[in-house]
């Protein structure tokens, strides 16, 4: 081999080297999506805050812890809530409303209508921070 070509395929060892090494390098960092939810209710409320149309009026507040649920095919943290609003139209208050939260790597992924059955082995304790929900971000 000459000079010219055993520098060529040092060049081109050297190069595929380290590409190989910075594949890794731009990996992301796996992460463990089943992590304990610790401020899922916090969360929860910011949430509801958002999403309901009078957040003030709300009662009957029941929660339960998070619980590991298989969930399309997948294992996540879950929780169970259920609460009765206001309806701002005509002040009365109707029928509690079931819904579950979903948890990724520990924080809240999405608050959805629960669907028949799937909170019914839910053992939902008081959920009193849901009925002093207020509009400004820090309550007192």
């Amino acid at each position: 081999m000459t000079k010219s070509v055993a520098g060529t395929v040092l060049f081109v060892g050297l190069v595929l080297a380290l590409a190989a090494c910075s594949s890794d390098y731009n990996k992301a960092p796996s992460v463990n999506p089943n992590i304990y939810p610790t401020k899922y209710k916090q969360e929860i409320v910011a949430t509801l805050r958002n999403l309901l149309s009078d957040p003030t009026h709300v009662r009957n507040g029941l929660i339960s812890d998070p619980q590991l649920m298989v969930t399309n095919k997948e294992q996540r943290y879950v929780v169970c809530m259920r609460f009765t609003e206001r309806d701002p139209g005509t002040n009365t208050y109707g029928e509690p409303d079931t819904r579950i939260a979903y948890f990724y790597a520990g924080t809240l992924n999405q608050l959805v209508k629960a669907k028949d059955g799937q909170c019914a082995t839910a053992a939902f304790k008081p959920f009193p921070e849901v009925e002093k929900m207020c509009l400004v971000k820090h309550c007192t």
